[in-house]
């Protein structure tokens, strides 16, 4: 198994650990709904900023996943059944919070028949009941690429749909060895082509991690591939080891440097981008959205 990161995490990525009452009170409301939140899961750096704000981006589908990724914290197995509660749970847990803007996404169940996309349905329909006025963005796997698994989720008309690439296809064996890269950016490619089919107002959203021994090389045209399929928004954030056993950081990189990468991201055509160290899918998700919302609008 790969070691923890071994060189020391530089200044730039210090992360205060207080905890808020708001803190506290949306730890108590994913408790007491007995839900899981990707924040925790993935351990995630900006957990105590994005609670103490009252926002939280909700897992389904249980927390135990079928794939086996090289960088991702989440359990890895043979997961449970499926809780029928959840859907109606997030919903209430999102009520209590007060969000206009949920967050869902999942572990990956190649183990279900329709590889969760129901779930995911059901989920966003429970949300728009408890808050009419809620804006849903969903985080999904890739469903192998089954685009009908995939229309299920965009027949509920999210406002973001999201799926990450997470690294450049030289490292997918390594980082993701179930995964595969060209299926994924079709998926990618897929949501774009269902919004121009059904003229929805859906927009589509790509993650990837830097750090994990990728070349500028790379991931430049790793960014290509994803704007080549029609995605309004990429966020690029530094990959950080989450436990132990976890891929090791190959590279620190500076907040210069993703600023750098930032701008040339913008030259192949995004709506909006997401670019530095601590940035994840979900981190700021509304502000990301309001900004490709308001460049349609001008």
């Amino acid at each position: 198994m790969p070691e923890a990161e071994r060189i020391p995490r530089p200044d730039w990525l210090k992360i205060s650990l207080k905890t808020s009452e708001n803190f506290k009170e949306v730890n108590k409301l994913i408790c007491d709904n007995s839900l899981h939140t990707v924040c925790q899961e993935a351990r995630c750096p900006n957990i105590y900023e994005c609670w103490s704000d009252r926002t939280a981006t909700f897992m389904i589908l249980g927390n135990i996943c079928t794939r086996h990724c090289g960088f991702c914290s989440v359990k890895k197995g043979i997961p449970g059944a499926v809780d029928p509660d959840e859907p109606d749970n997030v919903a209430n847990a999102a009520r209590l919070m007060g969000v206009d803007y949920a967050v869902v996404t999942s572990v990956d169940r190649d183990d279900m028949p329709d590889e969760g996309a129901t779930h995911f349905a059901i989920t966003i329909r429970a949300i728009r009941a408890a808050l009419p006025d809620c804006k849903v963005e969903v985080l999904i796997p890739d469903f192998n690429g089954r685009r009908e698994l995939l229309d299920i989720v965009l027949d509920e008309r999210p406002e973001v749909l999201a799926h990450n690439i997470e690294t450049v296809e030289a490292l997918y064996r390594r980082v993701r060895p179930i995964a595969v890269y060209e299926q994924s950016l079709r998926i990618l490619e897929e949501s774009v082509k269902y919004r121009e089919e059904h003229g929805a107002n859906i927009s589509t959203k790509c993650g990837i991690m830097l750090g994990l021994g990728e070349t500028r090389e790379e991931l430049m045209h790793t960014v290509g591939d994803i704007a080549e399929t029609g995605c309004d928004i990429i966020t690029i954030g530094q990959y950080l080891s989450p436990k132990r056993n976890a891929l090791s950081v190959e590279r620190f990189y500076t907040p210069e440097e993703f600023e750098e990468i930032k701008e040339r991201a913008y030259e192949f055509g995004f709506k909006h981008v997401e670019s530095s160290p601590l940035v994840r899918s979900s981190y700021k998700a509304k502000s990301q959205w309001e900004k490709v919302m308001s460049q349609l609008v001008g």
